[in-house]
């Protein structure tokens, strides 16, 4: 079974990705996000949600995610955790 993802790999991805630190915590001690809130739920124009489906995530925590990635050159893997 060389080469293929034994049951720990999962684990130990995730542990290197936390020992590199919380990135989310860094920008929000440096940047008030909350100022972008009103702008963005007026883009986003959310509906309420009354013909089902899932509810949407949060769109600061998103627009958080994008503006790290972004600033830090990061592949998807590392915001998806």
């Amino acid at each position: 079974m060389s080469g293929l993802p034994a049951f720990f790999d999962f684990d130990d991805r995730l542990r290197r990705l936390n020992d590199l630190g919380d990135q989310l915590e860094a920008f929000g001690k440096a940047v008030d996000f909350e100022m972008f809130r009103a702008d963005l739920a007026m883009a986003l124009n959310y509906t309420s949600g009354r013909q089902g489906g899932r509810p949407p995530f949060d769109p600061l925590m998103m627009f958080k995610i994008l503006v790290i990635q972004a600033a830090s050159n990061l592949s998807n893997e590392r915001p998806s955790f």
